[in-house]
């Protein structure tokens, strides 16, 4: 299947894609280690025919071929890949450009040619294998491949017996002497973390190894699920061993898509983290604190800044990086599972579907009553939530909610999955990457933001209304109802306030429809607080909407919570009371129209009947409200003093 090389590939493609350069189409300059019998650096260098490969090496080759032609060496490459135990000598040389070199590192000593010495950078005419090899990971390239066992950079602070690889010594670099812009471990232990750390910081961009090259394990686990599956139909004679092995053969490249579905998301959730810079220090240090205090974590042992490291790196603005960011990621799914398996959530019938799903089409319907009775099937069902929720919302998510809302790490997953099917985010999520190298990639990035605030917000609401709480089939079905009922009530102007960043999206490239789709969705995000006021006031949706936007727009409210979502926070105690503001705000906006609703109920308008019952208090509270939002410098202490100006105003408090 060549499946670890096709997962690292994934990440590689994400990290091409966002320097906005497709690797399938475009030809780049690669340096690696390995040779083409070895099935990661093999099956890797056959995933793109515009790869170009400079010099690579392995345990008794290097490999050197100046200025390739992508379609020859390409053709060679195959050729070698299939041919028995190949090494880099059974290379056709005639396929090579002027000046390429094959060198046995039994060699003491090479006399490189001018184009070999050119092509990795080095400044000597004669030099020893170690000395060619070491020049090849320093030299300029696009990509760095790496599908061959050792550890070959290291941070400069480290020294070579702290990586514990002697018989790489002689060879090694450090980060900063890394002239590559990608590294791909398609191969474990390529880089050491603190040297990812240190070549990330430098610039470079990588992920950590188990990120990259996960799918070989992921592979793995589904084919013994699926072997798990169908044992009890070769038991009881429903499946010969013969027609068992056929059909594993016939599911092959579904399970890999099945599979390379999570080697996409994954560098993914990273990027949309890293994106945020020195704003995802909170939610990235809160996580990493609640994992050590349940004794989960050990920060040290994984290379994670302690807590005054971090302040120090954000401070400099030097946030977490993209192998520290993989690891909290693989970490929040490893706790994430173990909470979800002390739920009741994997036997939740509304989940019968994500069990389906996780194997390959052909089985579905034939083996039905043996995927439902797995013995598995809840480890099945909760790895694969924990997948989802994490990849989406990104490793410190479930925290934070958490933390917001007082929810179950469980809870908080069955109000993701309400969100996501209410607002059937799916279709929004695979119409972005459908736009993969068609727009540039931080645009991309950018609709997947967009969409994630909107999973952001929606999981608060169903958690703080309790619609979560409801059995999750009856909730999805009364939310898409709710939704359909708010459409008639979202205004231009409704819409407008909500998603500012539309034009400066299609401007970059973004399909106008796909824009709309996302903006709508943005402002119908509200819907759980609108069947809220619905359910307690006994009005219809639409009137509960328009009363709901009445005393948004005279109060501000959206103003000064869009405004204060922006405000910086220094520790986890400043974000919660940050939190607790903006929640503030909303709840007494909510308490306002629950209460002109509920009073004013034979009024055309009962906000402006509700206003007009307390005209001086309103327009004095409502000044400075005005005033307060169009503060420029909006603060933590204006948050406060507003949700608590709002409070007096919808709880008859003087002011």
């Amino acid at each position: 299947m060549g499946i670890t090389a096709r997962g690292a590939w994934e990440a590689v493609k994400r990290h091409f894609r966002e320097m906005d350069i497709d690797i399938q189409t475009t030809p780049f300059n690669v340096i690696g280690v390995g040779d083409m019998s070895g099935d990661v650096f093999g099956n890797g260098m056959l995933l793109s025919p515009k790869i170009r490969l400079i010099a690579a090496f392995d345990h008794r080759d290097i490999f050197i071929d100046p200025d390739p032609d992508t379609e020859k060496s390409f053709t060679e490459r195959s050729r070698m890949f299939v041919l028995p135990r190949s090494s880099w000598q059974d290379y056709d040389r005639s396929t090579l450009s002027e000046g390429a070199m094959i060198i046995s590192r039994s060699e003491k000593a090479v006399k490189l040619t001018k184009q070999a010495a050119a092509a990795i950078g080095i400044d000597k005419t004669t030099a020893t294998p170690f000395e060619i090899m070491t020049a090849i990971l320093k030299s300029e390239a696009d990509l760095l491949w790496f599908g061959g066992i050792g550890t070959y950079i290291r941070a400069t602070a480290e020294t070579d017996t702290e990586v514990g690889d002697r018989a790489n010594d002689p060879i090694r670099v450090t980060a900063g002497e890394v002239r590559a812009k990608v590294i791909g471990e398609g191969a474990n232990l390529g880089v050491t973390q603190k040297g990812r750390i240190a070549y990330s910081l430098a610039g470079g961009r990588c992920n950590s190894d188990a990120i990259d090259n996960s799918a070989g394990v992921n592979s793995s686990d589904v084919e013994v699920n699926i072997k798990i599956a169908l044992n009890a139909a070769m038991q009881d004679g429903r499946l010969p061993r013969d027609k068992r092995n056929k059909l594993l053969a016939s599911m092959t490249d579904e399970v890999a898509e099945l599979v390379l579905r999570n080697n996409y998301l994954q560098p993914l959730s990273i990027s949309l983290i890293e994106r945020r810079g020195v704003t995802n220090r909170e939610q990235l240090s809160r996580l990493m604190s609640v994992l050590e205090a349940q004794g989960k974590l050990n920060r040290k042992v994984e290379t994670l800044p302690d807590d005054a490291e971090l302040a120090e790196r954000y401070a400099a603005g030097r946030p977490l990086t993209r192998p520290e960011i993989g690891v909290l990621l693989s970490y929040s799914k490893i706790v994430l599972f173990d909470a979800l398996l002390e739920s009741s959530i994997p036997d939740d019938p509304y989940f019968a579907s994500i069990l389906k799903a996780y194997f390959p089409a052909k089985m579905q319907k034939p083996y039905a009553g043996d995927i439902e009775n797995h013995r598995l099937h809840r480890e099945i069902v909760a790895t694969a939530l924990a997948n989802e929720a994490v990849n989406r919302g990104g490793p410190g998510f479930i925290q934070m909610m958490s933390d917001m809302t007082g929810a179950t790490a469980a809870n908080v997953v069955k109000a993701i999955f309400l969100i996501r099917d209410g607002f059937d985010l799916p279709r929004l999520w695979a119409e972005v990457d459908a736009l993969d190298s068609r727009i540039p990639g931080q645009t991309q990035n950018d609709l997947h933001a967009q969409i994630n605030r909107i999973t952001t917000i929606g999981t608060y609401l169903a958690l703080q209304t309790q619609i979560s709480a409801e059995p999750l089939t009856e909730a999805v079905a009364r939310l898409k109802a709710a939704i359909k009922g708010l459409h008639g009530a979202m205004t231009e102007e409704v819409i407008a306030e909500t998603a500012p960043l539309a034009a400066e999206l299609e401007a970059q490239g973004a399909p106008a429809g796909l824009i709309a789709d996302i903006r709508t969705l943005s402002a119908l995000v509200i819907a759980p607080e609108i069947m809220l006021i619905a359910d307690r006031t006994g009005e219809s949706m639409a009137r509960a909407a328009e009363s709901y936007f009445s005393v948004t727009k005279t109060f501000r409210v959206n103003r000064l919570i869009v405004a204060g979502e922006r405000i910086g926070t220094s520790d986890h105690y400043e974000s919660l009371a940050l939190s607790r503001g903006l929640q503030q705000l909303a709840s007494a906006r909510r308490d306002i129209v629950i209460t002109a609703l509920t009073e004013h109920r034979k009024d055309k308008k009962p906000v402006q009947a509700w206003i007009a019952a307390d005209r001086v208090r309103v327009n004095r509270i409502g000044a400075e409200l005005m005033t307060l939002s169009d503060s420029g410098d909006l603060t933590l202490p204006k948050i406060s003093v507003a949700a608590g100006l709002l409070g007096d105003l919808a709880h008859g408090r003087l002011a």
